[in-house]
């Protein structure tokens, strides 16, 4: 999405409710270089309601990320993230990014990305994560202001703060401390960012109580977890990331999510004992590139759970038979009918845009009409016949009604003749 729509949404959502304010952002920066594709992700998660994906803007084509908090009213929330983007889209620092918090009062913006480090500006409370050539780690706690991982070094920033009504308050000081060191050292160790995020949201998750999606971004590679953890409505929490969050079939990819998971114990296509993976889990895996990846681009709605559910059916009908339209296109089909795509229409192999050689696929559906989650049937016979069937029964069953209820006249006229 362009920033300029997603600053829209935010100005509509700022508009609209009291806003959350995410307890947790996170930069991590584990190759500078940019080599790894992996190498840099960004996240934010809380424990209090409506944490939409506005959370954090992604820019994709200059791969930094902007992640907003604090206690501040949300014009001036909104006014920092504005004037943050502005300067990085010029070319800006994260520093300068995030310097332009300080101008809004009770504010807290949290910048980065693998060209332009890390930082955080205006209200925190963080540790800044710095691992050294030689693989020496820091970690500082720094409070207010402006803190600041350079250009071309190896590190994070964490902010973490409890939200009022955890029932966990109070472990945030412990926590935040304890995440950054363990971010450091698994960046010393080797791990990219994308899996180090993972772990990040699992010990904050687990151990503060700040749990609700959010959610994560690959800034090198320009992947999000989009609506995989945010509320589905106003008024709600995001998807709790230290629970389970579906089930998969390790052999043919087959996944349910919870709590429809709660009711199957293995795969359904080969009976294979299917593998529960946990929100955290998810989170790492959808933002992590490999070798085997397969990028999938869901354009024609916005239906909760259709991209994340598509990318699944996709990855594993591509694993199974290849870049072939007509196999994903079947795959998709068999998942709308099974009701687990929802609000679309069956697609064709026209509608399926496979290219190996980008290893990417992308989807376009249609969206069904009215509020129909799925398509109609397709029958053998026209609905005119249908319609014609069901006049017959209609006739068929007035008629049983009068017999039953004129029984007794009907048999004393008989008698009489």
């Amino acid at each position: 999405m362009k920033t300029k729509s997603l600053l829209l949404f935010l100005l509509i959502i700022f508009l609209t409710i009291n806003t959350a304010s995410a307890t947790l952002n996170v930069v991590i920066i584990s190759d500078p270089t940019g080599e790894d594709p992996n190498g840099a992700a960004g996240g934010s998660m809380s424990f209090a309601q409506d944490m939409f994906q506005s959370t954090f803007l992604l820019s994709r084509e200059q791969q930094f990320v902007v992640l907003s908090g604090g206690e501040g009213d949300a014009v001036s929330r909104l006014g920092a993230i504005v004037s943050s983007i502005s300067r990085l889209e010029r070319g800006s620092t994260a520093a300068e990014g995030a310097a332009a918090a300080g101008s809004f009062a009770g504010i807290r913006i949290m910048t980065g990305g693998p060209g332009i480090g890390a930082a955080v500006g205006g209200s925190f409370d963080a540790y800044l994560v710095v691992v050294d050539a030689d693989d020496t780690i820091s970690v500082t706690p720094v409070s207010g202001g402006l803190a600041t991982l350079a250009p071309g070094e190896r590190g994070a920033i964490i902010h973490l703060r409890n939200t009022p009504g955890n029932p966990q308050y109070g472990t945030a000081a412990r926590v935040r401390r304890d995440t950054a060191i363990n971010i450091g050292r698994m960046i010393r160790d080797g791990y990219s960012a994308t899996t180090i995020m993972g772990e990040v949201f699992e010990q904050v998750a687990k151990q503060s109580g700040e749990k609700h999606g959010g959610g994560a971004v690959n800034l090198n590679s320009g992947i999000t977890t989009g609506d995989m953890f945010t509320p589905g409505d106003l008024g709600e929490y995001g998807y709790p990331m230290d629970q389970p969050y579906r089930k998969v079939c390790p052999v043919d990819g087959w996944n349910v999510g919870f709590p429809t998971a709660e009711t199957y114990e293995v795969c359904p296509i080969d009976g294979s004992p299917l593998k529960t993976v946990y929100a955290y889990e998810a989170l790492a895996d959808a933002i992590t590139v490999t070798k085997d990846s397969i990028s999938v681009s869901v354009y024609g709605s916005d239906e909760m759970g259709v991209t994340e559910t598509t990318r699944e059916v996709v990855r594993a009908a591509v694993r199974r038979e290849g870049y072939n339209p007509n196999s994903i296109a079947e795959s998709l089909n068999r998942a709308i009918d099974n009701g687990y795509i929802v609000g679309v229409d069956h697609v064709e192999p026209k509608d399926i845009n496979a290219v190996e050689s980008a290893r990417a696929v992308g989807v376009y559906y249609n969206p069904l009409p009215g509020d129909r989650t799925s398509p109609p049937w397709d029958l053998p016979v026209s609905s005119s016949v249908l319609n014609i069937i069901g006049n017959i029964q209609t006739a068929i069953g007035f008629v049983l009604v009068l017999l039953v209820l004129f029984r007794s006249s009907l048999i004393t006229s008989f008698k009489r003749r």
